[in-house]
This record gives structure tokens, sequence and C-alpha cells, in this order.
């Protein structure tokens, strides 16, 4: 890998190493924290888990011709080399910093509390019709998963659209300092992480530490519907472009019509000119997420037929506003995360089905003290909505059915402890042209029941 020698992987994290100095000089062939995915050449560095230590492992995974392997423990005399550190969490990430400071790319930071994956996947589509993007995988936006996507850069990529979560104060630096983004993109301020956050406004002045490390230049890319992200001004010098449904926006959409389960048609407006397209997954939160794709398009010198052409062929992804169509039902598959702001916008796009509309709901964690204020807060919201039944998951859920019974509503609700508890129930309580929404915070492995819908 570009400039990881053994040397200069010391240097970055301040480690001292143990091992022959005839070695000081080779590369690693990749850098890994899962002894499983170790091979010949590769740096192992072992992070301690919750359950698992990965220091346990270095034996074995210097027997299958590991380079050298990353510690914080004193290992003594061995056989092969290591780097001895404070902490091997921060060598992570010190370790990436380095291995993208070897590139000259530009690179696009998103986060939010709610859509960051969402949105990071209409970004690299539409940047996708210009350059060779790299992007971050499947959820690796943490302390440990933004390092693994970094090392996953390779000479060919042009622009890098990194995801980045936290729900701590302090962890939006680790990773702005890994990332430098030259374009810093946040898609909204909401309630998930109050539970360590706080608030809004706490919310609201984590996630704005990214732009400490914005790279000169750079361009900070804002959601103007938002009301807290709407009052920032200028940052270092730098006026955000803000996105949104307002003319007062620099990228906003007009002429917005639902077209059901196919999406949603609008006409873009940028500094540059107006397009009309078709965001091709449903929901309102999606044509938001299709401005954000075409104000950084339009940062990074993309035509407006350009952006059109990949807002229009952003791909499916599973768990996350993915529709599946099986032949008896129409499956809504949302169940990768959840939050009061993600859950009221899933009920929404069930809102836009043609049939008999099913909710099958679980907890949505996170939320703090005001848990069940939250949850009993959806059950409100879907009282008003167009819903005929919910499925409700986990005793946290029992507010979402309370809140429905509480508004007075008619909508037929069942509840059940667990996922598993569930399933067998699912061929009587789902029939022929049914929509059904599935949604719940990740822990609950949703996606188990959406393959038993698929099996109906």
């Amino acid at each position: 890998m570009k400039n990881l020698t053994i040397e200069n992987m010391t240097k970055a994290c301040r480690g001292t190493y143990h091992g022959s100095d005839s070695l000081l000089g080779r590369e690693a062939a990749h850098v890994v924290i899962d002894s499983r995915r170790a091979g010949r050449d590769d740096v192992f560095v072992a992070i301690k888990g919750e359950r698992v230590d990965g220091h346990s492992f270095i034996p074995s995974v210097m027997e299958k011709g590991a380079l050298c392997a990353v510690s914080e423990q004193d290992l003594g005399e061995t056989s092969f080399p290591y780097i001895q550190v404070e902490s091997t969490a921060q060598a992570l990430l010190d370790i990436a910093k380095l291995y993208r400071d070897s590139f000259d790319i530009k690179v696009v930071g998103i986060s939010g509390s709610v859509g960051k994956t969402s949105t990071k996947e209409m970004i690299a589509s539409v940047l996708s019709q210009k350059y060779h993007v790299h992007k971050t995988q499947g959820n690796l936006n943490s302390e440990s998963g933004l390092p693994l996507t970094v090392f996953d850069l390779q000479e060919e990529h042009e622009v890098s659209v990194l995801e980045m979560g936290i729900n701590h104060f302090g962890e939006m630096r680790k990773l702005s300092t890994v990332a430098q983004p030259d374009v810093c993109v946040l898609t909204n301020i909401g309630v998930a992480h109050l539970e360590f956050l706080k608030t809004r406004e706490g919310i609201m002045q984590e996630k704005t530490q990214m732009f400490q490390d914005m790279k000169p230049g750079g361009s900070i890319v804002l959601n103007g519907d938002d009301p807290l992200l709407s009052s920032i001004g200028p940052v270092k010098g730098v006026t955000p472009l803000f996105y949104g449904t307002s003319p007062d926006c620099g990228v906003y959409a007009t002429d917005i019509q639902s077209r059901g389960l196919k999406g949603s048609s609008c006409v873009i407006h940028t500094p540059e000119g107006e397009f009309a397209c078709l965001v091709p997954t449903p929901g309102s939160h999606m044509v938001s997420n299709a401005l954000a794709g075409a104000a950084v398009g339009y940062v990074l010198g993309l035509t407006s037929e350009q952006i059109r052409e990949g807002i229009e062929k952003l791909p499916f992804m599973a768990g996350r506003n993915n529709i599946i169509q099986t032949g008896r039902i129409i499956i809504l598959d949302d169940c990768y995360n959840a939050n009061p702001v993600s859950m009221k916008a899933a009920i929404d796009v069930l809102d836009l089905g043609i049939g008999r509309k099913v909710a099958i709901l679980g907890k949505m964690g996170e939320l703090g003290n005001n848990e069940k204020e939250l949850h009993y807060e959806v059950g409100a919201y879907l009282a008003a909505s167009g819903t005929d039944m919910v499925i409700a998951v986990d005793e946290l859920a029992r507010e979402i059915i309370r809140g429905i019974g509480d508004a007075g509503s008619h909508i037929e609700t069942h509840w059940f402890a667990t996922r598993d508890e569930l399933i067998p129930h699912l061929g009587e309580l789902i029939h022929e042209g049914d929509n059904v929404l599935v949604k719940a915070s990740n822990s609950l492995g949703f996606s188990g029941i959406v393959q038993a819908l698929q099996e109906l």
C-alpha cells in the first residue's frame, strides 16, 4: 500500500518499533483489524473490543505470514515485528490519515442525523457520471469503519465519498482529521443520538466540527430546509451552498410530483440552469437527497445532464428504502435503521401504495430519556396516516400502539415481543396485494422479516 512502510506507520502513530531494522522499508499489502481477513504481508491492528480482544489473535495472524502487528501490549521478545502504541484504535486512525495523505483526490465528507447513507449513494451515483468514485461500503462510517474504507483507496480513484457517523462528543474530529474533506455535506440535524449528545444543538455542534478539517478552498453543502443548518453563516471564509425546496437555496426543486412507489418527478435548479428528472426511489426525503447530489455535482464541475443521469441511475440498496415486488405483495425494505424522522418519512412512503398498507415496526434505539415519548409520537403520526395495520415488535414499540390508540384511530394493531415470535404469524396477517413497510433499528434483525415476507 502506497506510503505504508513499517517505518512510516511507526512515525504516524507515534509508536515504538520492535523488530529487525531491515524490515522498516517494507510496505503493507493491506491493513486489517479482523484476524480472519489477515494474509501475507498484511499489517494487523489489534483492537480491544467489547467481546473480543484482538491481541489474543496476534500469534496466529503472524503465523499466516503477516508483515507486522500493532499492539498496545509489550509482547516481549518475539520472532516477528510489531509496533507498540498507547492506543491501537487511535493508531488505526493515524495510519489511515497517513494513507489518505498519499492521494491527491477530492473527498466529499457526509454526516447528519438521518439519511447519511442514502445521500452518500446519491452523491456517488451523480459523481460517477464524470469521475472514478470511491465510497464508503455498507456502514463502515465509524472510528474503525472509516479507516477501513480509506484503506480501499486505489490509484485510479478520482473522488472519495466518505460517510461519517458519530454519536458522542469528540468523535467527529477523529473522523474528519482522517478524511480532510474538500466538500462538507450535512443532511440534517434530527433527534438520533440524543442519548449521548443531549440536544439538537449539541448534535449540530458536534457534526459541524467537520468544517475544522476542511481542505483550503473547500466547499460546504447544507440542507437549507433544516431550521438549524439553515442558520449557519460563512465558516472559515466559506459561504455554504444550501439545497432545499425554497428558491432562496442555491440548489432547489420545483414541480415536485409523486409517482407513487416509482419515485418522484421534479425540476432541479442550480446556479448553472435547470433540468427535469425522475428520482427513482419514493419519498420526499429522496428528492432532498437528489438535491444534495445535484449541489455536490455542481461544486465538482458536472454538467446538468451528468447530474440528471446520476440521479436517475441511483441503485437500490437492501434495507434502505428498497422496494421488493414478490408477485403477491410489495415490500418496502427500510429495515437497516430507524429514528423518529426516518420512521415518519417511511410512513409517508407507505402512504403512496395502492392497496392495503401494513407497517411492521420495531423500536428505535439511542433516543435517551424521551424514548417512550418519541415512540408514542410515531404512533400518533400513524393514526393520521393511511396505514391500515400496524405490527409492533419489542417492548418499547408498545408505545407506538399506545399512540395509535390514544388518537382514537381504528388502525388494526398487533404486538409481538420479538422478531422470531412474529415470523410464524406473517402468513395469517399479510394478504395478497398488501404494501408492507418493514422498519426498525438494525439491532432487531428485521432483515429476517423481509426474507420471511419474500417466502410467503
